[in-house]
């Protein structure tokens, strides 16, 4: 396990001393190469200069938002199609909807090549009236070299592990050494997916569209007024509405209107009766009691 702790540290050291190598050895073989081109050309001024190295190729993320006010906002999305479409692009994505019934508004993301950025956001500019615009450039050229670099030592580490374990005999170093390989197979994939997020956002510019229809006008108030036939509905309904009413309270109250009908004519057949006839035997006793007492004859 010693031996192959010792391996694992010389493999990842061994890239940066081959690295190392190569630079000397490429400046070696370069020296004698500079002295032939000097004599040959020690006449001219320009050939003693060293030759200036070489730039990268700059990588820039272009994103940028409009927002365009235009009359039909269904022609205006086809013209947008077209135009994105036309210079090589796509449509990421495309929302719309419909505000109070007045007007729509629509929103799409344009994925367009970086070379046609400024004349596609020109075009759609130009769709209506222009709102608002956004527009932002980030240079990415440092993270897209130091990816590479990244990627290219990795990729020089995988394989340095991969011979180790061509040349591994015990079962313990095997196993040891294919953990080491899966984590740095991860680390690569995981920064080619980096590199190719990269070239995605550095290759197609990104554009949000925000389109939005007019607001149209509400009607006036003499379109609002209603005419006879409106009032006449409108009383009808009125009118219908009251008599529901007036039949559901009367169901409501049916229940006590029976119970206090039933009272009444228990009160008229059998309590009325008795009353009338007791009233009448008290007034035909009072009478025969007048009638017994005779004239008052009594004088002074």
């Amino acid at each position: 396990m010693a031996v192959l702790a010792v391996s694992l540290a010389l493999a990842g050291c061994a890239g940066g001393a081959a690295d190392r190598a190569a630079d000397s050895k490429g400046q070696s073989a370069a020296r004698p190469a500079e002295g032939a081109a000097g004599a040959a050309d020690q006449g001219y001024e320009a050939a003693k200069k060293p030759a200036a190295p070489t730039a990268p190729r700059q990588h820039i993320i272009r994103t940028a938002e409009l927002s365009v006010e235009v009359e039909d906002a269904s022609e205006a999305l086809a013209t947008a199609r077209r135009v994105t479409e036309g210079a090589g692009g796509q449509v990421a994505s495309e929302s719309t909807e419909r505000i109070d019934d007045t007007h729509l508004t629509s929103r799409i993301v344009l994925r367009v090549p970086q070379g046609s950025y400024d004349a596609v956001l020109g075009e759609l500019a130009g769709t209506g009236r222009l709102l608002s615009r956004k527009a932002d450039a980030k240079d990415v050229t440092e993270q897209v070299v130091d990816v590479e670099s990244r990627i290219a030592t990795q990729r020089a580490s995988v394989e340095r592990v991969r011979a180790l374990m061509n040349r591994a005999e015990k079962l313990g170093d095997v196993v040891t050494l294919e953990g080491e390989l899966s984590r740095r197979q991860a680390d690569l994939e995981s920064l080619l997916a980096q590199q190719s997020s990269l070239k995605d956002r550095t290759t197609l510019a990104t554009i949000t569209l925000e389109l939005t229809e007019r607001e149209t006008e509400k009607a006036s108030d003499s379109e609002d007024r209603p005419d006879f036939l409106d009032a006449l509905a409108g009383g009808w309904n009125a009118l219908v509405t009251a008599l529901a009413w007036v039949v559901i309270v009367l169901a409501a109250v049916a229940p006590w209107l029976a119970v206090a009908l039933a009272l009444y004519l228990l009160w008229r057949l059998l309590v009325r009766p008795r009353l009338r006839r007791r009233t009448t035997g008290a007034r035909a006793e009072a009478a025969q009691a007048e009638a017994a007492q005779g004239p008052d004859t009594s004088t002074d």
